[in-house]
């Protein structure tokens, strides 16, 4: 029964709770046990919340009084070590932070809470949320449930590797230009960064630079997905980009009236791309064309014009190089780990190259904008390649050798525009790791992606697939 619990997704075991079946102790001490069973291997897990226990009994009882509650009452779930819980540790995985107790829950892990939801344990991440392998001088280096040998990505890695191995249903992820839709294609969940703003930002770091920063739901099904993302939506008052009012049905999204127009884009525009992604691409369009959406080869001429990846690198390093160098300072060499070591290193972008950078970023909304005027939804990788050994530095792609950045050329251009993005899996490679494609829609139609998930997932060939690790 503890396999089929941890393997449930977090709407089934939610149904279990409200029908009686399964005590919410029953649940959470099940992932705890698989906790202490798996994560030794994995080190997802940098914190386990010591009140887990408590929590359901309290949820129990709430079942038991008839009471009316919450959609997710007595279902665990983890929360990334840069998003804020009251009164377990949030250390952003750097030894400046060792020992930061919050006072208060962020935004997202509230609106969890008051859906009944446990908060479970807290997962691993980079220093800073800033890489995409997760490792840090105080954590460590968490492991891909698929092959211990590579890295479950960054920076939401530990939340990706959790949920991938059974350790956690559903967790909640921040993304900068990569960091949920990455590690859950690394490690063959289900993500979303919603469009810019939906989600407040409250109480994550660093809150620079925010206009490209997002919290994300992470799962292993569209319509845990789709249920979170359902609770976590809507402004809170304090956090100035989320302001957007527009209502999200907890359902896996609607159709329009008529066939949904689909178009797939594989090059040019993101960097070199490995054929097996590729042709997992061009199979998850072929497989919408089969179920009646209408699909075809797609070109969007602004990201052949300006680089996604380069725009976002001149914009972001002026605004989160202060940050960095105000949280590093008074602190010894040895408590700064490699990548605020070159962030602070990267040179200043010079105002004139920040102005363009700027009007790049608009023509990159505006050729989206036209895309969307005659197509419901684009389909495109979500990394060039499958999961990778740890510490890779450059990789050779199509017979291209490229730096680490460059995993990033197909997710960032939704981060300079705050577009939406849903990741599944739909594929795997010759050697066995997972294979995802990023579905893209146009601002605020989450809904779009959710049902365009939903029938993906209704037909891939590899939605049933978990690690072994017994």
């Amino acid at each position: 029964m503890t396999i089929e619990l941890v393997y449930a997704d977090a709407t089934r075991l939610a149904e279990l709770v409200r029908t009686k079946e399964v005590s919410p102790v029953e649940i959470v001490q099940a992932h705890l046990d698989r906790i202490d069973a798996v994560d030794p291997r994995l080190n997802a897990i940098v914190t386990v919340a010591d009140d887990a226990i408590a929590a359901a009994r309290a949820a129990e009882a709430t079942v038991l009084s008839g009471e009316a509650f919450g959609p997710l009452l007595g279902v665990p779930f983890t929360v990334k070590d840069s998003i804020d819980t009251a009164g377990l540790l949030t250390q952003r995985g750097s030894p400046i932070f060792k020992g930061r107790i919050p006072t208060e829950d962020a935004t997202s892990v509230a609106r969890m809470k008051s859906a009944g939801a446990i908060v479970l344990a807290k997962t691993n991440l980079p220093e800073f949320s800033y890489w995409i392998e997760s490792d840090n001088l105080l954590t460590g280096r968490t492991n891909n449930p698929w092959n211990l040998e590579r890295t479950p990505g960054g920076s939401s890695g530990g939340e990706s590797a959790a949920i991938a191995a059974g350790l956690s249903p559903l967790g909640l992820g921040t993304d900068l230009a990569i960091s949920v839709r990455g590690p859950a294609a690394q490690t063959g969940i289900t993500s979303m960064k919603p469009t810019h703003g939906r989600i407040p930002m409250t109480g994550v770091w660093p809150r620079v630079p925010r206009r490209n920063w997002h919290v994300g739901p992470m799962a292993r099904t569209v319509r845990d997905v789709a249920l979170a993302y359902s609770l976590l939506v809507g402004p809170d008052g304090l956090d100035g980009y989320a302001s957007s009012t527009v209502e999200f049905d907890a359902g896996v999204g609607s159709s329009p009236d008529r066939p949904v127009r689909v178009g797939w884009l594989v090059e040019p525009g993101f960097g070199p791309i490995d054929p097996q992604i590729a042709a997992t691409v061009r199979a998850a369009a072929d497989a919408l064309a089969g179920l009646g959406c209408v699909v075809e080869a797609a070109h969007i001429k602004a990201l052949e014009r300006d680089f996604a990846l380069d725009v976002f690198n001149r914009l972001h390093v002026m605004e989160m190089k202060p940050a960095f160098l105000e949280a590093v300072a008074g602190h010894p060499d040895e408590e700064i780990y490699t990548m605020a070591r070159t962030m602070m290193r990267l040179p200043e972008t010079s105002v004139e190259d920040y102005v363009k950078a700027e009007q790049a970023a608009e023509r990159l909304r505006d050729g989206f904008a036209d895309f969307f005027q005659r197509y419901d939804a684009l389909i495109t990788p979500v990394q060039p390649i499958p999961a990778y050994e740890h510490g890779a530095a450059r990789f050779v792609i199509d017979g291209r050798t490229v730096a680490a950045t460059y995993l990033q050329g197909a997710t960032v251009p939704l981060n300079v525009t705050g577009l939406p993005g849903l990741t599944i899996r739909f594929g795997t490679s010759a050697d066995a790791m997972p294979i995802n494609v990023q579905l893209v829609a146009s601002w605020q139609a989450e809904s779009t992606l959710l049902h365009l998930g939903a029938l993906l997932e209704s037909v891939s060939p590899v939605s049933d697939l978990h690690p072994v690790l017994d």
